[in-house]
């Protein structure tokens, strides 16, 4: 048989493998008497093709082993992906070719893990792991278009629990896959109206030639109705392959009491179904116990999507600490964007408490000002350069309370109307602010570091009338008839609300967001990051306005989500599966990692140092912080002292540096008790600290540490002095964030060679390089620790961009910094590392719950 005859034999298989299961397909070749030496190497081809999917390099896949991968992408004759790329192709905004290629891909490896729709019965649950606003719906339209290619019939999408997100996700599936194939479509719902009963179900169900779509919100009087109707046809949906969509699955999904039973009932009402759970927040789906096999546990697969070319994160828009093997110099510092509201502006833009709510009036106050001036000045930029979405929109989330919501309105209409009279009657006052303004923001962030060209302030003021004259408030939440519609031409709205604009709900154009929202977890927070995503043309102009707590917790985040995908990609090398995997989310003091009913399977999972860098990086400088810092001077002064007497001092060191070794832990532990590392510093907690190191000594490890103070050996540094006159030379640490912050941000303390100070490092040693700096160690000083001392001028002025001076209310600042060696097992070192919560009866947090919204009339249900 020749090449071209061997390829029509694999064209006739595939064609029959489209519609039965590739073995249905063998047996069909068997059938034809097809030769079985010609139907191993079509298997062997088939076969190869289902490898190169699954083993493509993204996104990553932790799936069940032995699960089969029957999908080997788009072929000639497709009908609905094809017409998906063309839409998106030729649409407004025309993909690029590296991002529609990007979601090929991804779709497909997803479309693979799901079961053949021709296979007798099948239950599969997956999870697809995303971003914030990074293209998740963009992922399961083209999973579902390609579904249906394949022989799925019912397309269940689960749209959270707002009607503006249900309505949003109907008109994008309605324009991308209905109206492309309008004669093999069915939509059961519309954009106008949930789900209700109408018709036979049966009708729907037995068409061959049409597939059917409902989205739907998790909502108990849908579902109720839902189940109800697909039960009038249960005798149909037998052979009915169906595909369910689950957008926000963290949402009402997980240890619900109403939503969840309702839910399981409707997988339970098919033979033949794939449940696939979209989120950015895995946190609860990630805790649901896998014994329970009628819960939504994704123990079929795991995928995670990479993060989108060009894709402002949590991570690139406030920074994060590096994780074990991170060099800090690849780590995202954060960029200058974020401003922030002092903690006595809160009070007049969100009430304090439950009783104050309902007489509060919300006020202008000067930050609030700052921020709105901001947007209309970078929304006219927006014009002066005309690119990207036509929109711009500006967020302002502070309160759950609808009442308050529409009580904005008096504050933001007086200001627009002060701005109109000031351009009108060219008052200098109002020009030398928003001129002012408008040159601080670009100085900071700079439009040529994003590709983008910079825009005078005179072009700006050009458009600028006219953007204030478009302006409109939108007040959008759950009792409001107002909604931001962006289908009706060019929007510039400042939208006030709740968590109707805090969940997957896109904010087209989102320039300027205004945040003080108070909440107390993990996924709750991070879902309110509607400025995370893309901003092609302005991506130099977004602000956020938010308390310099908040900020903290959001770089906190960036490190959840980075440990979790580091925790993927490290079980797909060590071949585990969703039943044998448990992904770590580590705490913080102060959040819940998701509401409570969601953890109730959750474990205590480990902490361990082995092998890496703790060391201060915030510091307080606010007038309250002398005492802070004078204690952290005196617990170094202390350990140098034992380090005197009960250690050896090592000659030949500048006489800026000095090192002693075999120091006891005992007064290393004493150190960790008198030193103050910032709340800030997640890491540096001091009681996982003394365990990690107690456990180590009890394995005859770190009993001995090495201790050294690095100084400034340059000419003309002013010096610190210890009490028998030994002197420092002091350090420059200036800040990354501004000068009006309690707490100074250094971002980076040490540097690479001063974490080999008690090693003998070779001539030509790479000292940037982590993984030979730890074999070194292990080689020469595996069981001591170091502690590396830094006296930090407390002015420490700079003139580089984005830095600003400590400027701390002491004579020096003591920084320290852990350098922990690679323990030689993995159970020598683990450390509980318990989930915490703060005391939260004292505080004012605004949850909304999801099973609170399970009215009778869904209709109310928004």
């Amino acid at each position: 048989m020749t090449a071209e005859d061997l390829d029509d034999q694999y064209e006739a298989f595939q064609s029959i493998a489209d519609r039965a299961t590739p073995d249905k397909a063998v047996q069909q070749l068997r059938l034809l008497r097809v030769p079985e030496d010609i139907i191993e190497k079509i298997r062997a081809r088939h076969e190869a093709e289902v490898i190169k999917i699954r083993e493509m390099r993204e996104p990553n896949v932790v799936y069940m082993s032995g699960r089969l991968t029957w999908y080997t992408g788009p072929r000639e004759g497709d009908r609905f992906w094809p017409a998906l790329e063309k839409t998106l192709r030729s649409g407004s905004r025309p993909w690029k070719d590296d991002a529609i290629r990007s979601l090929d891909e991804s779709s497909t490896k997803v479309v693979g893990l799901l079961d053949h729709p021709d296979t007798d019965e099948f239950r599969s649950m997956g999870l697809v792991l995303g971003y914030v606003q990074s293209g998740k719906t963009a992922n399961f339209t083209a999973v579902m278009a390609k579904a249906a290619d394949r022989g799925y019939r019912l397309f269940i999408v689960l749209s959270g629990i707002h009607n503006g997100l249900r309505r949003q996700t109907q008109a994008r599936l309605a324009r991308e896959l209905v109206q492309t194939n309008p004669a093999h479509w069915h939509e059961v719902t519309t954009v106008d109206e949930d789900f209700r009963p109408t018709g036979n179900a049966a009708a729907y169900l037995t068409a061959r030639n049409q597939q059917v779509l409902l989205v739907v919100k998790k909502n108990a009087a849908v579902l109720k109705k839902l189940n109800k109707w697909l039960a009038s046809a249960k005798d149909y949906l037998r052979d009915c392959p169906t595909l369910v969509i689950d957008d926000e699955a963290d949402q009402a999904t997980v240890g619900g009491k109403v939503i969840n039973p309702l839910m399981g009932e409707l997988l339970r009402a098919f033979t033949k179904v794939g449940y696939v759970g979209y989120t950015a927040t895995p946190f609860a789906n990630l805790l649901i116990d896998p014994a329970m096999k009628d819960d939504f546990y994704p123990r079929d697969f795991v995928v995670s999507l990479p993060a989108p070319k060009g894709y402002q994160g949590p991570e690139v828009l406030f920074g994060r600490d590096p994780l074990d093997g991170e060099d800090v110099g690849d780590i995202p510092g954060g960029e200058d964007m974020i401003r922030e509201i002092p903690e006595d502006e809160i009070a007049a833009v969100r009430p304090m408490s439950r009783a104050a709510a309902a007489e509060f009036m919300p006020e202008m106050t000067d930050q609030l000002r700052r921020s709105i001036l901001y947007f209309w000045l970078a929304t006219a930029a927006r014009r002066v350069r005309g690119t990207g979405v036509p929109h711009s929109t500006m967020l302002i989330h502070t309160t759950l309370q609808t009442g308050i919501h529409e009580d904005f309105r008096i504050p933001l209409g007086d200001l627009r109307q002060e701005a109109v009279a000031a351009l009108q009657n060219d008052e200098h006052d109002f020009y030398a602010e928003i001129e002012e303004l408008w040159a601080e923001e670009t100085s900071r962030v700079r439009a040529e570091d994003f590709g983008e060209k910079a825009v005078p302030f005179d072009a700006v003021l050009a458009h600028l009338p006219a953007v204030i004259d478009e302006s409109r408030v939108v007040v959008d939440n759950s009792r409001s008839r107002d909604r931001l519609d962006y289908e009706s031409g060019p929007v510039v709205a400042i939208a006030v609300g709740g968590n109707t604009l805090s969940r997957g709900l896109t904010l087209e154009g989102l320039v300027t967001s205004y945040f003080v929202r108070a909440t107390s977890a993990y996924d709750t927070l991070l879902q309110m990051g509607r400025w995370f995503g893309h901003r092609a043309g302005y991506a130099d102009l977004p602000r956020i306005w938010m308390t310099a707590e908040l900020a903290g917790w959001f770089r906190h985040l960036a490190v959840v989500e980075a440990e979790i995908r580091k925790d993927i990609d490290r079980y797909l090398t060590e071949d585990k599966n969703p039943l044998t995997f448990a992904v770590r989310i580590r705490t913080h003091p102060k959040m819940l990692v998701t509401a409570p009913a969601r953890m109730k399977s959750a474990v205590t999972a480990h902490a361990a140092y082995g092998g890496d860098l703790v060391e201060s990086r915030y510091f307080r400088t606010g007038d309250d912080a002398a005492p802070w810092l004078r204690q952290n001077e005196a617990a170094a002064v202390t350990l140098i002292e034992a380090a005197e007497r009960h250690g050896r001092q090592q000659d030949g060191r500048s006489l800026d540096r000095q090192l002693w070794r075999d120091v006891s832990y005992r007064d290393v532990l004493r150190f960790i008790d008198q030193y103050r590392f910032d709340e800030r510093s997640e890491e540096a907690r001091p009681e996982l600290l003394k365990q990690y190191i107690r456990k180590r000594v009890q394995s005859g490890s770190l009993e001995s540490w090495d201790i050294a103070v690095i100084g400034n050996s340059k000419a003309g540094a002013d010096r610190w002095k210890l009490p028998n006159g030994r002197q420092f030379g002091l350090n420059s640490r200036s800040r990354i964030n501004k000068v009006e912050d309690p707490v100074a941000d250094i971002k980076t303390l040490s540097g690479p060679r001063d974490a080999v100070i008690n090693l003998q490092v070779p001539e030509g040693f790479d000292v940037t390089r982590r993984s030979e700096v730890d074999a070194l160690r292990q080689k020469q000083r595996p069981h001591a620790g170091l502690i590396l001392l830094y006296p930090i001028d407390p002015v420490s002025a700079s003139t580089r961009q984005g830095r600003f001076p400590l400027l701390a209310p002491h004579d020096v600042v003591m920084g320290a910094a852990f350098v922990f060696p690679k323990p030689t097992t993995v159970e020598d070192s683990r450390v509980e590392h318990e989930y915490v919560s703060a005391d939260l009866s004292g505080v004012y947090w605004e949850e909304e719950d999801p099973e609170a919204l399970q009215h009778d009339d869904e209709d109310d249900a928004e």
